[in-house]
């Protein structure tokens, strides 16, 4: 095994520098101790992991949009709308597909023709390209902290681009920017150009500059069940802990019933600062993020208001820290601005009138102590297979399906795991394939989708999973014959 969950020492991580730093000009421009200097002189109003743990003790829930284009410019318009039109508490830079793969030749490519086209041509914003000075006009353009969203396998050039650039908040892992994202990258691999993600992000903090990192939460985005999710988020928390992070929000991808998702929200943060206690880290801060419905959206746009404001509720009932807010358009492509804007307020409407709210009861505290139990089995096997390196026992349990997202492209995830909803909607386990749970929680997870079946005449199968895959989309939750 090539990977594992230790600190990289200074000496050999300034060593590996120089390769991701030459692979691209635009790493030339990065310094570190000026960098730093320049996180530093950030006012608290545009610092990320501020704003976090403000709206933490005050049990607020922020608003945050998904964003970005090709050109500098237009870039910063679009965030200037969102903030000030759109009422947002904290803004994206969203990264182009051909940087993701680390394609920047054809990013370049992409920039010169949205310049000869007078329009995006590009799914969002070339950081690499533009470079240190271009990221930091952004970063001074904007009242409100910004975060980097993206979806890399080998991030490190972007992230020492967006870090000198004074992004103070940073999305992604070695996981959940790899399994949901690529098809034949290996874990290994990716779990330890992540390791260099966090080590980097543990020397800014070592050095007075704190950056917030957001593992992806959602991973695929539809029917996840919240112990996969869950698993994987408290594994990369981990990783970046020992690298040195102390900043983590820690996601979930909304699915849909509202129970389970508030027992989801509160278990993983509850959960995450668990293990991370347990493994003798401190003085971490863990806040959390739930991504609105990650799934097919209606093609009207009234309808699709509907499927947003039931993702603020969920995120206002829960008081997650953050929510990352569709749009009308989803269903129709890149939306213009004004829908992101419109998407922003109405969450924020919906989150204004539920804050005072809650939910407690007797279902929700059953939901919360299944995902807890399902969870921690999950993530104690990894610990057994890893025989106490977490970052081998991600790997090995990939490689044995202890692990396994639904819908997956990669080939190094066993597929074998098929979710459904059960009779009120909640994601239950249709097939563990090799998940590490007693026999009480499968037990469990059949009993409610065989409650479904009944209720539909027909027999609990893989029809239910298309039904349920396509069911909000036409207007539905679960996916019954109709």
């Amino acid at each position: 095994m090539s990977v594992t969950n230790r600190k990289i020492d200074e000496a050999e991580f300034f060593k590996s520098r120089e390769p991701a730093l030459a692979s691209w000009p635009t790493g030339a421009q990065v310094d570190l101790d000026q960098a730093v200097e320049f996180h530093k002189s950030l006012p608290a109003g545009k610092v990320f992991s501020l704003k976090l743990e403000e709206a933490k003790k005050k049990g607020h829930t922020l608003i945050q949009p998904r964003a970005g284009v090709a050109l500098v410019r237009e870039h910063i318009e679009l965030l200037t709308y969102l903030q000030d039109k759109g009422e947002a508490d904290l803004l994206p830079t969203t990264i182009d597909s051909y940087t993701r793969q680390n394609r920047y030749k054809e990013a370049q490519d992409g920039i010169e023709e949205s310049a000869r086209q007078s329009k995006s041509m590009l799914n969002g914003f070339p950081a690499v390209n533009h470079g240190v000075d271009a990221c930091r006009s952004i970063i001074q353009s904007i009242d409100i902290p910004i975060q980097m969203r993206h979806g890399t396998p080998d991030a490190r050039l972007l992230t020492e681009i967006a870090y000198a650039g004074g992004f103070t908040s940073y999305e992604g892992g070695g996981i959940s920017y790899n399994i949901p994202y690529a098809k034949n990258v290996s874990l290994e691999a990716t779990i330890r150009d992540w390791q260099y993600v966090d080590r980097l992000t543990g020397l800014y903090e070592e050095r007075g500059a704190r950056i917030n990192r957001e593992p992806f939460g959602p991973l695929t985005g539809t029917l996840v069940p919240p112990c996969v999710s869950h698993s994987v988020a408290i594994i990369e928390s981990l990783l970046a802990a020992e690298q040195g992070v102390k900043n983590i929000t820690v996601g979930y991808g909304q699915c849909g019933n509202l129970i389970q998702d508030v027992a989801a929200i509160r278990s993983l943060e509850a959960l995450t600062e668990e293990y991370l206690a347990k493994y003798g880290y401190k003085d971490m801060v863990i806040t959390t993020v739930l991504h609105q419905w990650m799934g097919g959206f209606p093609q009207d746009e009234a309808k699709a208001f509907a499927v947003i404001s039931w993702g603020s509720s969920a995120a206002a009932l829960s008081k997650a820290t953050k929510v990352i807010v569709k749009t009308p358009h989803e269903a129709m492509g890149v939306p213009t601005m004004e829908a992101n804007a419109q998407g922003l307020r109405c969450t924020k409407q919906l989150i204004s009138m539920l804050a005072d709210q809650t939910i407690q009861g007797t279902r929700y505290e059953e939901e919360r102590a299944t995902i807890c139990a399902e969870t921690r089995q999950i993530v104690d096997k990894c610990f057994e297979l890893g025989e106490g390196d977490i970052a081998v026992g991600a790997v090995r349990a990939f490689q044995a399906g202890v692990i396994d997202v639904p819908f997956a492209p990669s080939k190094h995830n066993a597929g074998k795991l098929l979710p459904a909803r059960d009779n009120q909607g909640a994601v239950r386990i249709l097939n563990p394939g090799a998940l590490p749970l007693s026999r009480d929680l499968l037990d469990f997870n059949a009993a409610k989708i065989e409650e479904r079946a009944k209720s539909e005449k027909r027999k609990a199968s893989f029809q239910m999973v298309i039904d349920d895959v396509y069911a909000i989309g036409k207007g539905w939750m679960v996916g019954r014959p109709r």
